[in-house]
């Protein structure tokens, strides 16, 4: 795969009453397969109760929807989930997660307009389903990182394995997660921001507490 190098990141300022001055507001997209974990990890991080358009699997999708490794799910994303996280230094993030189907797929071009880079989950069961989201912001030039969402009863590899696996280019974040865990999802989009930051040519932001 060919590098790909992205356009300085786009920010907007907003007012916060809460604040003095401005508050710099990014965007970042969640993608990744079917029940990969995109709506759990939103909502581990947001801290306003996240907006989610599930909808209850039913019969019609036999066929459609491919529930290998993931059986017991029994809701889907049929729009986008919506969450915001504010960091240090005033600086807010918005999460949005996009449908995993391909049937959701035109969906994304809207989702991803303006938005500072994106999170690949990836699930080792299925990383097959990783693909498409992988191939698509590579396409667009846009920043990404793929975290691997460790599920209990998934086998556990390393990133360089799933580098490997996934054909990703060297210059990819690849990282273990837990989307269930606050904390390690903000690991996650700071390591997605940190890579944006890079790939712009600006400085690496503090980590935040």
């Amino acid at each position: 795969m060919n590098s790909v190098h992205s356009d300085p990141p786009p920010v907007a300022e907003e007012t916060d009453d809460r604040a003095d001055g401005p508050r710099v507001a990014l965007k970042i997209l969640v993608a990744g397969g079917f029940g990969v974990g995109k709506t759990t990890l939103v909502g581990a991080v947001s801290e306003i109760r996240p907006l989610r358009t599930e909808e209850a699997l039913t019969d019609a999708s036999i066929g459609v929807d491919d529930l290998d490794g993931v059986a017991a799910k029994t809701t889907t994303t049929v729009a986008m989930d919506f969450g915001r996280i504010t960091l240090r230094d005033g600086v807010a993030i918005y999460l949005f997660g996009t449908p995993g189907q391909e049937r959701f797929w035109f969906m994304w071009n809207e989702l991803s307009r303006g938005a500072l880079g994106a999170v690949v989950l990836a699930d080792t069961r299925r990383l097959m389903a990783s693909f498409a989201s992988i191939d698509y912001f590579e396409r667009k030039g846009t920043p990404f990182v793929v975290a691997v969402n460790c599920f209990d009863d998934a086998d556990r590899y390393d990133p360089p394995e799933i580098r490997t696996a996934l054909d990703i280019d060297p210059h990819v974040p690849v990282l273990l997660c837990d989307a269930r865990r606050t904390g390690s999802a903000k690991d996650v989009l700071v390591s997605l921001v940190e890579h944006a930051l890079r790939l712009a040519g600006g400085a690496s932001p503090r980590r935040p507490n």
